[in-house]
């Protein structure tokens, strides 16, 4: 039988209908002819990525543990728990961080609950405005509440005394404070908390809330055991991620507390740079912040590992919208109001100071100015420079993050290749790298053969690439799961080959995913300060350099154009992602969550 069946096609060609079968063949053994580039690309873009991520950290962790004299010694680390000037900096950092933390979480929480699973009126208008405060870069608005509430010349300041009549020395806030700077902070954290929890209670089931009230609990009593419980995960995480992104800011506190006459751990790295510089010293300095942000990062892996909540099942009901009833308005007004200090304020200063020829004072018709804006496209000669590097860096960060990341998280995905998972671990590793301490060891990496690359806007896209890697990449590795490896198979038994597959029928699918994880990159590069300001120069400047030196000078008005010019660009892109619909339509929905 098997024999008989082994010679079956022969008998059907010696008949005529060889033709056929033979070009079938032809067709199934095509492909075995054809060498398949898809093995050696995926292991270029695996070598590329170790590159990009360990070369910096080698550098980092070899300089901290040597003298200038390139001997090995640990007195760097001495230095750093023994000297005040770096022990200061240190507790300052964890009181900023931990601060930060509490108070994104109080504020956060209950507004992503009113948004997402009560009646409130304006819940679209609360979540638009969290993400115009998400995009608005923290340096900006430090600038901008230095505009509000220096103790001299703010305008709240000069509100307060206008009214009350007080004397021209007294004030009423003070933003050059260590209680001005954790606000600030944590006026541009909370949404990363707020997303998180919006999100989760959102995908929340209400029959979970419905069989809770069936069964005689109170609200309370559901909250407790039901509501909180499953939103716990998202809440540890925000806070982690507001702790994070308070500890390795540096444009807010040097903005604010280094005229007030202290710094904090980011600002204390950057001063190491300065003339003369002590690049052993920066480097055993940032060591800290890398370990404890990995540290932090494990904890919150094992706190959700020993205490998980999730939901078991298929399909469920929209969440339950808790009515509010006369609290309606109240709650409406509670979120408003948390927006005044992110949104609303800071945006109110920085068009005034652009359109008045004083920034401190109110612009009136008489006093409107166009002279800031002209001054700044047509007689400041770095804006060009900026807005040019700015834009180059943009695209080409968001162009090749994003493939990059596409193909990084097909790989881990589909498992195409031996050590995925260690690839899929690199690619998220840069998360625990804070961007002051990446620009470290990027500096003590490309200053010296064989790639010289300080002083070239590569040093910048190699930064700017490594620090949106990890978002790009969960993003995407996310969508990969939403397209079902069976389409990849159907076209690689038609001959295609991996690579072939996914340009072909995959990466289509993803499109909004894609689109939307551009954007993503290209807004973080916008916001990006803490790299840039150790590996800028003259010529490689970027808007928010700009910005930062600016302020230095004291130069409000300008920088209060420059900022505008970079909330309308990034507010373009995420307008366009949004509305025109061969980019995607909603794209840019995955923003916001």
């Amino acid at each position: 039988m098997h024999s008989g069946l082994a010679r079956a096609p022969e008998r059907r060609h010696s008949k005529g209908g060889g033709t056929e079968v033979t070009a079938l063949q032809q067709t199934l053994e095509a492909p075995k002819a054809k060498f398949d580039f898809t093995k050696p690309v995926l292991w270029l873009f695996a070598a590329f990525l170790i590159i990009l991520i360990a070369l910096p950290m080698s550098w980092l962790l070899i300089y901290s543990v040597t003298d200038k004299a390139d001997h090995l010694t640990l007195q760097n680390f001495v230095t750093l728990f023994t000297d005040p000037d770096f022990l200061d900096p240190l507790l300052t950092t964890a009181i900023i961080a931990t601060s930060s933390a509490i108070i994104c979480c109080l504020i956060a929480a209950p507004m992503g609950w009113l948004v997402s699973r009560t009646d409130m009126p304006g819940r679209q208008i609360v979540r638009a405005l969290v993400t115009a405060s998400f995009v608005t870069p923290p340096f900006l608005g430090a600038i901008a509440w230095e505009l509000l509430a220096a103790p001299n010349s703010g305008l709240l300041n000069q509100l307060f005394r206008f009214v009350t009549g007080a004397q021209s020395d007294e004030h009423l806030f003070d933003i050059y404070t260590l209680a001005g700077i954790i606000f600030v902070i944590s006026c541009y954290t909370f949404p990363f908390v707020f997303v998180l929890v919006a999100n989760a209670l959102d995908n929340m089931p209400g029959e979970l809330e419905d069989a809770s009230a069936i069964l005689g609990g109170r609200t309370w009593t559901t909250a407790r055991r039901i509501t909180i419980p499953l939103a716990l995960p998202s809440i540890i995480a925000g806070a982690l991620i507001a702790f994070l992104q308070a500890m390795t800011l540096f444009g807010s506190p040097a903005i604010l507390a280094l005229p007030a006459g202290f710094h904090v751990m980011t600002t204390k790295i950057w001063s190491l740079f300065q003339y003369p510089p002590k690049l052993e010293l920066a480097a055993a300095a940032a060591v800290p912040l890398l370990v404890l942000t990995v540290l932090l990062l494990q904890g919150q892996k094992f706190l959700l590992g020993r205490r998980g909540f999730s939901v078991l099942g298929g399909k469920y009901g929209a969440p339950r919208r808790v009515e509010l009833k006369k609290w309606r308005w109240v709650a409406i007004a509670f979120c408003l109001v948390m927006l005044l200090n992110p949104v609303f304020l800071p945006y109110f200063a920085l068009f005034n100071a652009a359109f008045s020829a004083n920034a401190t004072t109110l612009v009136t018709p008489s006093t409107f100015t166009l002279h800031n804006i002209v001054f700044v496209f047509t007689e400041l000669s770095s804006t060009q420079l900026a807005l040019k590097n700015t834009v180059i860096l943009g695209t080409s960060t968001a162009t090749l993050g994003t493939l990059l990341a596409l193909v990084i998280a097909y790989v881990t995905t589909r498992k195409v290749i031996a050590g995925h998972r260690v690839l899929g671990f690199l690619a998220t590793a840069p998360v625990a790298v804070p961007g002051i301490v990446l620009g470290v060891g990027l500096f003590l990496s490309y200053t010296r053969p064989p790639f010289v690359l300080y002083g070239t806007l590569w040093i910048l896209l190699i930064a700017f690439l490594t620090i949106n890697l990890p978002s790009a990449y969960q993003q995407l590795q996310a969508a990969f799961a939403t397209v079902h490896p069976e389409l990849e198979e159907a076209s690689r038994i038609l001959g295609a080959s991996r690579l072939q597959s996914l340009r072909q029928i995959t990466a289509p699918l993803l499109r909004t995913g894609v689109i939307a994880t551009w954007c993503f990159i290209f807004i973080g590069v916008m916001r990006e300060l803490s790299a840039a300001i150790v590996l800028f120069t003259s010529q490689t400047k970027v808007i928010s350099v700009l910005i930062y030196d600016l302020n230095e000078s004291g130069d409000l008005a300008a920088i209060s154009v420059l900022g505008i010019a970079m909330l309308l660009i990034t507010f373009a892109v995420v307008l366009a992602v949004n509305r025109i619909p061969m980019l995607g339509g909603n794209a840019g929905a995955r923003l916001r969550n």
